[in-house]
């Protein structure tokens, strides 16, 4: 809702400062602001508009707006990642995204590949006219092999029934995806996924991680569908999934083709086992030989037209997911920039802009997380309260020497092991806040720490710098004398003097409000001085 209204506030903000801004130029008669102080001014609207213009692209390309507007858009991208991946697998074996077919250009390669060694083989100076003979013999039975797995005639009936029983798997889940009630499915199962949508949360959730306490998104996208739309998707994702893995499983491998592999292999490792130490080139070229020849063996090569059918019906399937997308298409198209959500394995990511550039709205519920007193930043609470003792604040500010410079001595022990606090030692116990009063709110932690130094800083330059300032005002004495010697000091940046100071003064807090007061001082010097 807080991205929604931001959005439409942007989007009024911009086209009512343009339209307020025209209106205006018609008004004067040069818009032209050269040489001319008066005319410079204003323009309000026209800064207006520079950063909403910014903002508005954080959140779109930030694809906070898709988040805001359509919270549950990246789920079902999820989804439809799922079946993209799904059918990535199956559509490389086909002319649908490539070029060719898997087989052609598997085909294509190798022969490329079996052309090429035979050339080398013939022309090396190393082997001779035996070897050479033998191993374009062994060449010749590789090229053999791919005729025996793209003749159809030689093509096993239980490898086509095979491809045939995939095929009308994928056309009935065609038929079965236009249903309105797909996946069927049952009470039970709805109440078990209402569940884990429950316990994975929604999209950019923000949590605090055990153990180290750190505030980040547990999950990037959630996995598990939310609409009756994703469902769907997700559910055919799972059934191509396990066609995917039966095609990837099944081989073209006849038993023609099995027996000249087999001798193929066999004629190979007695060559290379026969050649001595000093025939290692003969011996490397046949290794090359059998490499081709298991590449030709676990390939999935096919006849020509043995994978049509398949084929119409996996394009068919993938035509009617692309119509059930609907007004997703659109949304992933406009709302999503430079990327889109993917699927890879057990989980769904934003890949584009989305990733690296933070959302507004994430960022914006991280503050608030972190803002909580039990929370904080690495268990370390940040923007709360804290209830604090006066005496601590008056134990912080007055310096401890107050008491030394007092005269006496500090109360010591009687023989009864009883002390009795004098004037000094009261005064002592004052000035280091060991006392106790009434409690106020004060920020926690550092945040306190840092103020409170803040502050003394600037009241030390408060009550030395104005009125020195002053006096230099008034007093050409004053202003002369004083004036180089901040003039000085005072170009100098104030880190510069840190070491110096840490290695006078220590690293306590009395280094540090001095380098404020230093940085206050000469503000205050001159700014008094000016009147």
């Amino acid at each position: 809702m807080f991205t929604q209204i931001i959005t439409i506030l942007i989007l009024v903000s911009i086209i009512g400062c343009i339209l307020y801004g025209r209106r205006l130029i018609k008004t004067e008669k040069v818009d032209a602001v050269f040489g001319n102080p008066e005319r410079a001014k204003g323009g309000t609207h026209w800064i207006i508009v520079g950063s909403s213009a910014i903002l508005l692209v954080w959140l779109y390309y930030s694809w906070d707006i898709a988040k805001g507007f359509y919270p549950k858009s990246a789920n079902e991208l999820c989804q439809v990642a799922k079946i993209n991946e799904s059918l990535l697998g199956l559509k490389y074996q086909f002319p649908i995204e490539e070029r060719e077919f898997k087989s052609t250009s598997i085909i294509k390669i190798e022969n490329k590949n079996l052309k090429k060694i035979s050339l080398e083989i013939q022309n090396s100076p190393d082997l001779s006219n035996i070897q050479k003979t033998a191993l374009v013999g062994f060449i010749n039975k590789t090229n053999k092999l791919i005729p025996l797995l793209t003749n159809d005639n030689l093509m096993e009936i239980n490898t086509k029934i095979k491809i045939d029983e995939m095929t009308d798997e994928i056309r009935l889940l065609s038929t079965n995806f236009q249903k309105k009630d797909y996946p069927f499915e049952t009470p039970e199962q709805k109440n078990e996924r209402q569940k884990a949508i429950a316990e994975q949360g929604s999209w950019g959730i923000v949590t605090v991680s055990a153990g180290t306490g750190s505030i980040e998104n547990t999950i990037e996208v959630p996995l598990v569908p939310e609409t009756d739309r994703g469902l769907k998707f997700h559910a055919a994702a799972e059934q191509l999934k396990k066609i995917n893995d039966k095609f990837f499983k099944l081989r073209n491998h006849n038993p023609q083709f099995k027996n000249a592999i087999k001798e193929l292999k066999s004629e190979i490792k007695l060559y290379r086992k026969n050649l001595d130490d000093t025939e290692e080139v003969a011996s490397t070229y046949a290794k090359n030989i059998v490499k081709i020849a298991r590449r030709i063996e676990f390939a999935s090569i096919y006849p020509p037209n043995a994978l049509n059918e398949m084929q119409n019906a996996i394009i068919e399937f993938d035509n009617l997911q692309k119509t059930e997308q609907g007004g997703l298409r659109l949304i992933d198209i406009l709302l999503f920039p430079a990327g889109t959500i993917v699927a890879s394995g057990p989980s769904c990511s934003e890949q584009g802009s989305g990733r690296w550039l933070p959302k507004p709205s994430d960022t914006l519920n991280k503050f608030i997380l972190m803002s909580k007193p039990s929370v904080g930043y690495k268990n370390i609470p940040l923007l709360w309260i804290d209830m604090m003792d006066v005496s601590q604040i008056i134990g912080f500010i007055l310096p401890d020497w107050i008491a030394d410079v007092l005269p006496g001595e500090y109360p010591v022990h009687t023989k009864d092991g009883v002390v009795k606090q004098n004037f000094k030692g009261k005064v002592l116990k004052i000035v280091t806040g060991d006392f106790k009063l009434f409690k106020i709110p004060v920020p926690y932690g550092h945040i306190w720490d840092s103020f409170l130094r803040v502050f003394l800083g600037l009241v030390f330059g408060i009550l030395i710098g104005v009125p020195l300032g002053l006096f230099m005002g008034l007093n050409r004495f004053a202003k002369g004398f004083f004036d180089p010697l901040i003039e000085l000091y005072r170009p100098v940046p104030p880190l510069a003097w840190a070491p110096l100071i840490i290695s006078v003064l220590g690293i306590d807090n009395t280094g540090k409000v001095f380098l404020l007061f230093m940085v206050s001082l000469s503000i205050m010097i001159i700014s008094a001085r000016a009147g």
